[in-house]
């Protein structure tokens, strides 16, 4: 039912907003982790080519894990209930399976976490909280840089933690929003360019560049309507995606990056690699509270604007896989 798949959306969203994520042993996203990182421990030798499938395997096996484990799930539901009860028990199952996949309300809190030791002068453990969400070293940021990484932070995370899997939930449901997650997961676990992790993460983050190439740059799009909305500069915003989306490294980080530096006049800078953005340069705890407002934004839009016709174009084509 169509209906039913309209409903795990908006409750999954609903779920996120109002409640955030649970602790992390009762967060899939986080056995997915450690899956990940028992698997990894095995891996982590040889050649650059038997690295590089090993790799590969590493990606098919927990992938396949995960998916298998949602389909047992559903076709216990399947089994045990029926008629009205089965599509409310389903509903119920998918929203919080759902839910597990986007983090809106985690940015959010990681994000005033930094806020609120730059608030206190605390620089050490803002640099320290910024180094849980960030890729880079933070051991000698000083405020501004700090700032300008939880920016960074906001925008790719709302392509990573919330418009991606949304993304391939509207081409196959719960099982493409997992798919995407397991991806991202291995990404952010060793899709690093160092050599411990060249070889062995390349897969991975190869698939998490093709999967992202497409929903980085709807965020983008959106979130310049989103700062319309807000009253942000949108001009600014597209201008500045039009521009500077391509000097980052990722081929898809900078759509959503340069779309928000642009739309709150600001410049982001990663020392040594990127500066985005024409605006002003010294940040400050606002521009923190303006993008946590258009991240939620861009996700209720996009759900709006790309979810869900997704969702009723495929359901028309008789393609829609609702799980």
């Amino acid at each position: 039912m169509i209906l039913e798949s309209f409903l795990i959306l908006a409750f999954a969203l609903g779920l996120d907003f109002f409640a955030g994520d649970p602790r992390n042993k009762f967060h899939p996203t986080a056995w997915i982790g450690g899956m990940i990182s028992r698997i990894i421990t095995y891996r982590s030798s040889g050649s650059s080519l038997v690295q590089k499938m090993s790799g590969m395997i590493s990606v098919f096996i927990v992938l396949g894990i995960v998916l298998l484990v949602l389909f047992v799930i559903y076709l216990a539901v399947a089994l045990i209930f029926f008629d009205v009860i089965g599509i409310i028990v389903s509903v119920i199952l998918g929203s919080i399976l759902l839910k597990t996949t986007i983090a809106i309300r985690g940015m959010e809190r990681h994000a005033i976490n930094v806020v609120r030791f730059i608030e206190n002068d605390d620089l050490g453990s803002a640099r320290a909280s910024l180094s849980m969400i960030v890729k880079r070293d933070t051991s000698n940021l000083d405020r501004n840089h700090i700032l300008s990484g939880v920016l960074e932070s906001v925008s790719e995370n709302t392509v990573d933690g919330i418009t991606g899997p949304l993304f391939y939930f509207g081409l196959f449901g719960i099982f493409g929003a997992f798919a995407y997650r397991v991806i991202n997961t291995f990404d952010s676990m060793i899709g690093y360019k160092t050599p411990a992790f060249r070889d062995l993460g390349w897969f991975a983050a190869n698939c998490d560049k093709i999967l992202n190439y497409i929903p980085s740059r709807l965020t983008g799009l959106i979130m310049i309507l989103g700062s319309f909305i807000l009253k942000n500069d949108w001009r600014q915003s597209y201008h500045i995606m039009i521009r500077d989306s391509s000097k980052p490294e990722s081929p898809n980080a900078g759509y959503p990056m340069a779309a928000l530096a642009g739309a709150l006049n600001t410049k982001f800078e990663k020392i040594d690699h990127y500066k985005i953005g024409d605006g002003i340069a010294e940040l400050d705890v606002s521009h923190i509270k303006s993008s946590i407002a258009l991240m939620k934004i861009t996700s209720v839009l996009f759900c709006g604007m790309v979810t869900i016709p997704m969702i009723l174009l495929l359901y028309y084509l008789g393609w829609w896989i609702h799980a």
